[in-house]
């Protein structure tokens, strides 16, 4: 929806595979633009990456590019910030895109001390340890090239140190630059910084659970947008409650009752009397009759038996607090298995007329009995 977005890139440290090709050529064919994967030597953090890669982001007479970490969900208000740049600043200055937190969770993120006629960033503090500000980092940036610039004199200042340093094997560390703590404190209060604040929902998702609190502001964020995306009560179809999206191959009993908060896969099979509700399923899965599925992610191709109820604690943030963000909760507290989103892995069977709570079942099990709170290896 950018006009004038000419490539996109993705770059991580992971080492390509087949299903990562193939999802590269179908969103080139789907958004009719090159899309790229660049893979690290190393993790290189947030700004080594770009910074490496700096000749490819910049051929072509690059104007200004996008940065986004993978770990976020929004309503991207990628135009809006170029407009914000444009009536801010001059074309040298580079935008982040921020968000309001409640005072006890924006310590877990980047914090923006900003000023409130121009919004350029005087302050720029990364989780600090004592409380800074509300207005927190999204991990969305505008830059121009001129970023480089700043980036590669830290990278010139990591490579001093480490001649300093005895002892170091360090030419691959010199590289390894976090955008936050090692360039926008820098450059925060030079004239150069600046803050879009954004009312639109935005979320981490740092754990599986978290993309069902993701799917649910996206299947909101749908039914303003693209009402056409999400299903709607017909005769003789299901019965669907709230937002609800079925891929169109997905075959669903006229007696199954989904949402809200539901995303159905391709090719899916939902029996009769089926009840699903605040789940994803993924493409291949089948539900058969009488299931009940709830707070819970299906793996592709996984089987639920007859009668059988699959059930999730949800991780949501504070429905009380506007500003409260969902919580990176730990695998583990006390030694127990946190309470969480019940996760089923690929081609998982679960039998008839059993019980899986809170669990999570790593791939191609086939499972005998009930389960409760527990990692299934």
């Amino acid at each position: 929806q950018v006009p004038g977005m000419k490539e996109i890139l993705l770059m991580g440290f992971y080492q390509p595979h087949e299903a990562l090709s193939r999802f590269l050529v179908s969103a080139q064919q789907e958004f009719k633009i090159p899309i790229r994967y660049l893979q690290e030597y190393a993790a290189l953090g947030t700004g080594g990456g770009i910074y490496h890669f700096r000749d490819q982001i910049l051929s072509g007479g690059t104007e200004a590019f996008f940065v986004l970490n993978a770990d976020v969900c929004s309503e991207f208000p990628l135009q809006e910030m170029l407009e914000f740049r444009q009536q801010h600043g001059d074309t040298q200055s580079f935008v982040i895109l921020g968000t309001t937190a409640n005072r006890t969770q924006a310590l877990n993120y980047g914090c923006i001390v900003a000023n409130t006629d121009t919004q350029e960033v005087q302050h720029y503090v990364e989780k600090p340890s004592t409380f800074v500000s509300e207005i927190i980092n999204c991990g969305i940036y505008l830059f121009t090239p001129a970023i480089f610039q700043h980036i590669g004199e830290v990278f010139q200042r990591n490579q001093q140190e480490l001649v300093l340093e005895e002892n170091s094997n360090g030419w691959q560390r010199a590289e390894v630059i976090r955008l936050e703590q090692d360039v926008f404190t820098a450059l925060a209060g030079s004239g150069k910084l600046y803050v879009y604040k954004t009312d639109g929902f935005w979320s981490q998702i740092k754990s599986a659970g978290s993309a069902i609190y993701a799917s649910r502001l996206y299947l909101n964020q749908y039914s303003k947008s693209h009402p056409e995306r999400l299903a709607q009560n017909k005769p003789g179809g299901p019965v669907i409650r709230g937002n609800v999206y079925i891929h169109p191959t997905a075959s669903i009993d006229s007696t199954a009752v989904l949402g809200p908060n539901v995303s159905i896969g391709e090719g899916v099979t939902v029996g009769a009397g089926v009840r699903v509700r605040e789940s994803i399923v993924l493409h291949g899965a089948s539900l058969h009759d009488h299931t009940c599925v709830l707070n819970t992610i299906v793996g592709w191709d996984s089987t639920i038996g007859r009668w059988a109820r699959v059930e999730g604690t949800p991780s949501d943030p504070n429905p009380n607090d506007p500003y409260a963000k969902i919580d990176s909760e730990t695998l583990f507290r006390d030694g127990r298995l946190t309470p969480s989103i019940t996760i089923l892995g690929c081609s998982v069977t679960i039998p008839a007329e059993v019980v899986i709570l809170n669990s999570i079942v790593l791939p191609h099990k086939e499972l005998s009995r009930s389960y409760k709170n527990q990692i299934i290896l």
